[in-house]
């Protein structure tokens, strides 16, 4: 600003304000926000965020689940109304305004309570997610032996019903021997059948036919979780999860606490990693016998599967979780971006990498689970499964068959924790830096000491998970926490800003970034087909929506599930409690502090001078006029001529 044009209030001295404005200028120096290093940092951050364990353990099953091939077409049709539009949406609105997701609702004030509800979210996932980090390192420290602990039933931990392929050889040698005896002497008892344990792979031989269990799995519940009878009886902490869990807790720290800057070339190897190692897992499984079955049956299409409903639900909500909407991860990278980034280019690119992981690591699961169903003379549906028990039973199982399985089993849980750890700093970092943009001048400067704090806060939160019992507690988190909160996260976003914003808006201000608009049936999805696209999820979710199991026979207490539908409703509570707060402190009539509420607020818009300054230019005669009315209703300094203009608009601080 011009100091010839400046006029000060008569209770202040020229060179009082001169030195406050000097000061000022220093503060806001000292606490600049920082910024990726270059373009691909963003680029692999988002890609390492968007791409999680889910894309492992869940989108192979339910591709198999819902028609195989033909599990595609209504998954990319999502993809194409609803994963798209919202990912371009938080994408631009984040990186034009460089704010994280609580502070970003100055678009409209009313709805501060989605960014906190975000964070809420985003903060319950950070506790167990890292507590599956924690199994991950566990078990890849345990790979590192002649033989893997899993793939035999001479374990300390082992039980008489424990099955391996050591005992199936004498199971397959007795049941021949007993079925001689009986041909020779001509009774009539009938034969055990040697195929039904083949075929089943966790059945022994044995007069009573008692259920047995595989290696595997007994090395996962009786060793790795020390399974507990449940919720009710949460055991002691496991000492070798607590090293896991502090461990990993550590890379997260050392990792963020720099900022970005470091995150970003962190990223330069933990994004690609993953991909060369399930290239490699891939090249391996293919040359297995029985993985052409696997993979067959991975994708041929069952065009029947379309016709049932669950299947169009599946897979809209699996384009919810796995691109990453409403967590906001996708605001917090974005904001690190510089003005003129081509966010369309951006959001379009990663959620189709993102799909096209999901496909590629669906070949690597299935190659290895069809090599695995031919070892047990089976069909690879009666050995599929999804979540942890395909990464922590089905495929470590496959990979103790295959010859130098230390090899594979290493490769395999490092693929794994490098995804995961991706995906936990997009979370942890939202977290970080909306603490850090909701109070600047306090914290900014003290990013060290807040990481660790964070950290360390988390980790305590983590301790029940890592109990005998704890995983009956990550069940309920993870089974809860995003059930259908997320659903009504984005689409109160969406609405707000295609409908109190304005998509005309929104189009402006892309345009400002990118230098063009956007094609025009953005402005249709935002308004329309999307917000409706995420109520059918959200009703789809909350019909399917039974209370948490964990395996097959245990039920959970009625405390339990209460506690899940609490976690499950408490990123929600903050839309209204918020609300409510900000018409409170508001001023006018009740309509008047809601219409003032839902209009962005005056400091709302790029952060750098020279881009604000071309916004407040862009903006329409009635919205400058706005923009100016509130400014001089807080700040003594205007114009010689005792009005605002745009220069004035632009100089002033962002608060």
């Amino acid at each position: 600003m011009n100091e010839k044009n400046m006029v000060i209030s008569p209770d202040s001295s020229g060179s009082s304000s001169s030195s406050s404005s000097i000061g000022k200028m220093k503060s806001n120096n000292s606490d600049a926000r920082e910024g990726w290093s270059g373009q691909l940092d963003f680029i692999l951050t988002c890609i390492g965020y968007a791409v999680g364990l889910g894309n492992i353990w869940r989108f192979p099953y339910l591709c198999y689940k819902s028609g195989g091939g033909a599990f595609l077409i209504p998954y990319t049709l999502f993809l194409l109304v609803c994963g798209l539009p919202l990912f371009f949406l938080e994408v631009s609105y984040g990186q034009f305004s460089s704010l994280s997701p609580v502070a970003i609702w100055k678009v409209s004030p009313l709805f501060k309570g989605v960014g906190v509800g975000m964070i809420i979210c985003s903060g319950i996932v950070c506790v167990y997610y890292n507590v599956i980090i924690a199994w991950t390192l566990y078990y890849l420290f345990m790979s590192f032996r002649t033989v893997l602990p899993w793939s035999h039933c001479n374990n300390d931990w082992n039980t008489d019903r424990c099955v391996d392929d050591a005992r199936l050889k004498n199971a397959s040698v007795a049941a021949a021997v007993n079925n001689i005896t009986r041909n020779v002497t001509s009774m009539d008892s009938g034969a055990v059948s040697l195929m039904s344990v083949l075929a089943n792979g966790t059945q022994m031989v044995n007069g009573k036919n008692n259920k047995s269990i595989t290696a595997s799995e007994e090395f996962w519940e009786r060793h790795v979780l020390d399974l507990s009878g449940g919720i009710d009886s949460p055991g002691t902490i496991r000492w070798q999860l607590l090293i896991c869990l502090a461990l990993a807790w550590l890379c997260v720290f050392f990792c963020l606490f720099k900022g970005v800057k470091v995150l970003g070339k962190v990223m330069h190897f933990a994004a690609p990693f993953p991909y060369l190692i399930l290239l490699i897992l891939l090249i391996r499984g293919c040359t297995l016998p029985g993985a052409a079955e696997g993979i067959m049956f991975y994708i041929i299409p069952r065009w029947e599967k379309l016709s049932e409903f669950s299947v169009w639900g599946d897979a809209a909500l699996q384009i919810f979780y796995s691109v990453g909407m409403a967590w906001g991860g996708i605001i917090t990278m974005a904001s690190y971006n510089k003005f003129s980034n081509n966010v369309y280019r951006d959001a379009m690119m990663v959620p189709l990498i993102n799909e096209g992981t999901s496909l590629f690591a669906g070949f690597v699961i299935f190659s290895v689970l069809g090599f695995m169903a031919h070892e047990v003379d089976t069909t690879v549906d009666k050995i599929v499964t999804q979540g942890p028990g395909l990464t922590f039973v089905a495929y470590p199982e496959a990979i103790a068959k295959m010859p130098v399985a230390p090899l594979w089993a290493v490769l395999f849980f490092i693929m794994l924790f490098t995804i995961g750890l991706d995906s936990q700093f997009g979370m942890f970092e939202t977290i970080l830096s909306s603490l850090m943009d909701e109070f600047p001048h306090l914290l900014r400067r003290k990013k060290v000491t807040i990481t660790a704090v964070a950290c360390f806060a988390e980790f305590v939160l983590g301790l029940p998970c890592i109990t005998q019992g704890g995983v009956y507690i990550l069940q309920i988190m993870d089974w809860y926490c995003a059930s259908f909160s997320l659903m009504l996260i984005s689409m109160t976003e969406c609405l707000v800003l295609s409908w109190a914003y304005g998509v005309d808006r929104l189009y402006r201000d892309i345009a400002l970034m990118i230098g063009y608009q956007p094609h025009f049936w953005w402005k249709y999805m935002w308004k329309f087909v999307t917000p409706a696209v995420i109520l059918f999820i959200w009703v789809f979710s909350v019909a399917t929506l039974g209370p948490v199991t964990y395996g097959e026979e245990y039920t959970y207490p009625s405390w339990a599930i209460a506690f899940g539908w609490i976690l499950a409703v408490l990123s929600v509570v903050p839309i209204p409690v918020v609300a409510v707060v900000q018409i409170y402190r508001a001023k006018g009539t009740l309509w008047e502090r809601v219409k003032h509420l839902c209009k962005p607020h005056e400091s709302w818009g790029p952060a750098l001078p020279e881009n604000r300054k071309r916004y407040i230019a862009d903006l329409g005669m009635t919205e400058l006029e706005e923009v100016c009315l509130a400014i001089q209703q807080k700040t003594t300094i205007v114009t010689s001529n005792g009005t605002c203009d745009e220069t004035t608009v632009v100089f002033l601080p962002k608060s």
